[in-house]
């Protein structure tokens, strides 16, 4: 009777350890598309604009699009503002969330262009 009290506590202290981890996964994600979208959002227009030639017109519509694709996933959200250099991996390990970005990355990391990329070239 004891070991299977015992079990059982062990068991609800795993499964209240697993809740509080899934909740600072969601604050983290959370905290990407409150605080680092708008800063992605900036970078991605200025970078467009002064990249802007006849070439490349980078107008309106092709900012609408840049934008929509790094937004759509919170991955890339995090990808760009890695790339961007608007935070760094030093930020992630400080704020106690480079476990929370490896696992980002992995569970949708058939939405990051790293991925695509390495699909295509393998392909090839």
């Amino acid at each position: 009777m004891q070991i299977i009290a015992i079990l059982a506590l062990l068991s609800m202290a795993w499964l209240i350890w697993q809740l509080i981890k899934a909740k600072r996964f969601t604050r983290f994600k959370q905290k990407i598309e409150n605080e680092l979208k708008e800063k992605v959002i900036a970078s991605i227009i200025e970078e467009l604009c002064d990249n802007r030639s006849e070439i490349f017109p980078n107008n309106n519509c092709h900012q609408k699009a840049t934008i929509f694709y790094w937004t759509e996933y919170t991955s890339r959200i995090l990808h760009a503002a890695l790339q961007r250099e608007i935070i760094t991996q030093q930020w992630l390990k400080d704020s106690g969330n480079l476990h929370n970005a490896q696992h980002l990355f992995f569970i949708e990391q058939k939405f990051l262009p790293s991925f695509q990329s390495a699909k295509e070239t393998q392909a090839h």
